[in-house]
């Protein structure tokens, strides 16, 4: 690498962790990066924030074994996932008196793995597992690729899924996954997600639950690691305008102006729209960012008293909000972090029903279907709650959607975001993802 390249200066503007992942791809490709964060911390939209003296992750997140992207980047900058996660097979478990199933995959290899489970599988009849097998088959003889996009609930019905099999299986995963209804959300990004779970090696279909807080997952790390290596990292410090200026760029932070050869914008879609809005030969990248829409998610943190205990690290929950139940998911986080003791996080995807009927009666409500669910009376009354609402958590993984691409097709100036165009939805995993291929598209190399 000739000594010209490696003084290349690079910004990158946005600190959650598509950007991380984008300053770790750069300065390894001998950049000279500054980082850009307009947060006191890194994380972006995954991270931890303090509230009534605690920090609590701003969302509950679920990875995949077959999140490779990720699992290299946290090992790259001094985390061992085995150590930050907990490792646990395919599964999807609902509470004995919920009236949900019992799913959960052996370990024993693909795809024998998921026809066990399927063999095991409690609460569901012989119609819903022939459908499940029906599925599963199908989808691997398409190689989990379809001619032509649709929503989910249409590909469901194409195969003839059980209306059980809908609610307890498809539904719940959907939204995990892509955070958008079946009705409405990409049947093309959902079989790629399955294909990587259900139609995966076993190893790759294991569900990875964090041990630690989202800071330490990976920004605080990735901070370290930037830092130690000689890159700048700045936060409290927001990004107002981008110039070009003769083959490079300059950043305007209010007053501030500052000179880069290139720049990766890496912040929400609505943010690098804002800053690509005034730039010639933007308008196309702009358009499509500006015809994303956006789905919430809503996180229902309960504290009861130490020693509290689910049966299973996380449940799935059977929702009905016409009946006031709008948990999905429920987090023992006691479980996974003793620091922790006593705390359950319920998670909403796809709807922000606190703006609806209010923070309070929402965990009160959340409370009550526990208590219900679990048939323990003591969950009714948590010592205190705290609801957290990401209104835009994540783009709306609609069928066809037409996601902007790494390139702006500005010289210098790239995207890396969760919702650039991939065959992932908005994860962890996508954004990492597109933070290496922004490298990759900025120095030239190929990317994974």
């Amino acid at each position: 690498m000739s000594a010209a390249k490696a003084q290349r200066r690079v910004a990158v503007v946005g600190g959650g962790w598509a950007g991380c992942a984008a300053a770790v791809a750069l300065l390894d490709a001998g950049c000279g990066v500054t980082l850009f964060e307009a947060a006191r911390t890194l994380g972006g939209r995954a991270r931890a924030i303090e509230t009534d003296g605690r920090l609590l992750d701003n969302g509950q997140h679920i990875m995949l074994g077959a999140y490779a992207a990720t699992l290299k980047l946290m090992r790259r900058v001094g985390v061992d996932p085995r150590r930050a996660m907990l490792r646990l097979p395919l599964q999807m478990r609902y509470p004995a008196l919920d009236a949900g199933m019992d799913f959960v995959a052996p370990r024993l290899p693909a795809p024998l793995h998921v026809f066990v489970a399927l063999l095991r599988a409690r609460g569901l009849d012989r119609a819903d597992k022939l459908a499940l097998a029906r599925f599963t088959t199908s989808a691997r003889w398409m190689d989990w690729q379809l001619h032509n996009d649709c929503t989910v609930a249409e590909l469901l019905e194409r195969f003839d899924q059980t209306p059980r099999l809908v609610q307890l299986m498809w539904r719940p995963l959907c939204l995990a996954a892509l955070n958008t209804p079946p009705e409405r959300a990409s049947a093309q990004v959902f079989l790629a997600v399955l294909r990587d779970s259900l139609g995966a090696r076993r190893a790759a279909s294991d569900m990875l639950l964090p041990r630690v807080l989202l800071d330490a997952l990976f920004p605080d790390a990735a901070r370290r690691h930037l830092e130690h290596r000689g890159a700048a990292v700045r936060t409290g410090e927001r990004i107002t305008a981008l110039a070009p200026d003769g083959g490079a760029w300059r950043l305007h932070a209010g007053t501030d102006v500052q000179p880069f050869d290139a720049v990766v914008l890496a912040t929400a879609p609505w943010q690098a729209a804002a800053l690509l809005r005034p730039l010639d030969g933007a308008a196309d990248t702009v358009a499509r960012i500006d015809a994303l829409a956006y789905e919430p998610i809503a996180t229902i943190y309960l504290q009861y008293e130490a020693g509290t205990r689910l049966p299973l690290p996380f449940c799935a929950l059977a929702d009905a909000p016409d009946d006031g139940r709008w948990g999905q998911f429920v987090f023992d986080r006691g479980q996974l972090d003793p620091g922790q003791d006593g705390l359950l996080a319920v998670v909403v995807s796809g709807a922000d029903p606190a703006g609806e009927i209010g923070h309070e009666a929402l965990a009160a409500a959340v409370a009550v279907q526990l208590a219900a669910a679990f048939a323990l009376p003591a969950l009714a009354t948590p010592l205190w709650s705290r609801t957290i609402t990401e209104k835009r958590a994540t783009f709306a993984c609609a069928p066809g959607l037409d996601r902007p691409a790494n390139a702006t097709g500005l010289p210098g100036l790239v995207l890396a975001g969760d919702y650039t165009a991939g065959e992932y939805p908005a994860t962890l995993e996508a954004a990492v993802r597109s933070g290496v291929a922004a490298a990759g598209v900025m120095t030239g190399k190929a990317t994974p």
